[in-house]
């Protein structure tokens, strides 16, 4: 699946009105409950910012995204670290666990392709060095896997996003959770390079957690490349 970003900052206001007016007009309960829940999610992940972000999104023909006024994906090059600025967006906490949205905005004068998962560490304050492992869904940013991963052609000042969430209990006998992440250290898919970024997350108001699971297998995550459009926000 290719995607073309570009911006629209009212859908996902326009998407929540939709659903809360199918609730005023009594559609029924199951359809309330999806909208209430929807419209949550808008009103959590999105707590810790000052200003709407743009919304990517794409327009398809017969199934397949076209990129609007570029060339096919597969002649564009691939995004290095060199010409993306890294960021995290989105804090906050829900349904047991806590992360944000690395944003990869495409800093350069050319457009990019971006597609497949990044490769994130978690590093402590004592210099621990733990990779995040790749998720299939999350409950921060309700995001689920979907193969093949979109491919997303990134024009200069776009932006792509990876969900990253830990959970934020101590799980089983466990009292308290390790030391959390202080640095995140991110290379996009397919670069070896690599920038280091603040794992402090204000919506939550803490560092990203590095809780463990049940079996002692450490809980931090990522998602793939994605659209925000693809994520509660």
């Amino acid at each position: 699946m290719r995607i073309q970003v570009a911006r629209d900052p009212e859908a996902r206001w326009a998407r929540c009105h939709r659903l809360t007016n199918a609730v005023t007009r009594g559609r029924g309960a199951t359809r309330g409950v999806l909208a209430a829940a929807a419209c949550g999610l808008v009103v959590t992940a999105c707590a810790s910012q000052s200003s709407a972000e743009a919304v990517p999104s794409a327009e398809r023909t017969g199934g397949t995204a076209k990129a609007l006024g570029l060339p096919a994906a597969a002649s564009i090059d691939a995004c290095t670290t060199s010409q993306l600025k890294v960021s995290i967006s989105s804090t906050g906490a829900i349904a047991g666990q806590a992360g944000g949205y690395l944003r990869f905005a495409n800093a350069g004068r050319t457009p990019c392709r971006m597609t497949g998962w990044p490769v994130v560490t978690g590093l402590t304050a004592a210099g621990t060095a733990t990779p995040l492992r790749h998720a299939q869904s999350t409950m921060f940013g309700a995001w689920h896997y979907t193969a093949p991963p979109p491919v997303l052609t990134l024009r200069p000042g776009d932006s792509a996003y990876a969900v990253v969430a830990a959970d934020d209990q101590p799980a089983g006998n466990n009292a308290h959770c390790p030391a959390p992440f202080v640095r995140l250290r991110v290379s996009p898919p397919g670069n070896s390079g690599n920038v280091i970024i603040a794992a402090w997350l204000p919506g939550a108001r803490s560092y990203l957690p590095a809780c463990m699971s049940v079996n002692g297998s450490p809980t931090a995550e990522t998602s793939t490349i994605t659209t925000l459009a693809h994520l509660a926000h």
